[in-house]
């Protein structure tokens, strides 16, 4: 895929990276789909469904040590003294009550702006993470999202290198690519995820971050994951 204009639109940009023909490869490699037995797939294709989900509902409103490990699978590791914060200490408190009033079953393209906005309790939990305790934002943004993996989606150096930094944030910003013209992309992103053969326990979100990310890593902007 050639560069993507970054005077577009940002639904533009990424349209092109979902309507490339390239995504279905992509999605195929990265989560092992159609490969020969003595192929792996990359580890982050067990993210969202490892020990049955983030999000399943006797874990959802608390983080747990699976989803620590699930973190790691996308090539980042949560500090040992936050992890335990997390796990054990007030942080993890905090994230709860945070994670308890964040909607657990529903996709982003569904929900309304204001869960994504600025001051909702999802931007309030990625702050707290931050600033408070000085989490790197991609670590911060991928525990989140694995908690909320229809809502929450993943975003990297890589995805932001490929798709920039939208104001007035990239939550926003793909919150209103989902849903313009008669949501025209999300409706992309699931036919992309049918073509390829992507269960369909897998997130719209993760089919676009993985295209995404796949395409431009590809194009020279690589980054461990």
């Amino acid at each position: 895929m050639s560069f993507v204009d970054p005077s577009k639109p940002f639904v533009e940009r990424l349209s092109a990276f979902i309507a490339d023909p390239q995504a279905v490869v992509d999605l195929r490699s990265y989560f092992g789909i159609g490969l020969p037995p003595d192929s792996v797939a990359y580890t982050g294709s067990r993210f969202e469904h490892l020990a049955g989900g983030g999000d399943r509902p006797e874990v959802a409103d608390r983080f747990t040590a699976e989803d620590l490990v699930a973190v790691q699978t996308l090539s980042v590791t949560v500090p040992a003294p936050v992890a335990l914060d997390i796990l054990e200490g007030p942080l993890g408190a905090q994230l709860s009550g945070l994670l308890h009033v964040i909607p657990r079953d529903i996709d982003m393209v569904e929900a309304d702006a204001g869960v994504v906005a600025d001051g909702s309790p999802a931007d309030q939990a990625w702050h707290l993470l931050c600033a408070q305790y000085g989490v790197d934002w991609v670590i911060a943004g991928k525990l989140l999202a694995r908690k909320r993996p229809r809502l929450l989606p993943v975003y990297d150096k890589v995805v932001r290198c490929a798709l920039g930094r939208p104001r007035p944030s990239f939550w926003l910003a793909l919150h209103a690519a989902l849903r313009a013209d008669d949501r025209a992309l999300h409706r992309q992103l699931l036919a992309l995820r049918q073509v390829a053969g992507v269960p369909e326990t897998m997130s719209a979100l993760r089919v676009c971050d993985v295209a995404v990310w796949m395409n431009h890593r590809a194009e020279g902007h690589a980054c461990p994951r």
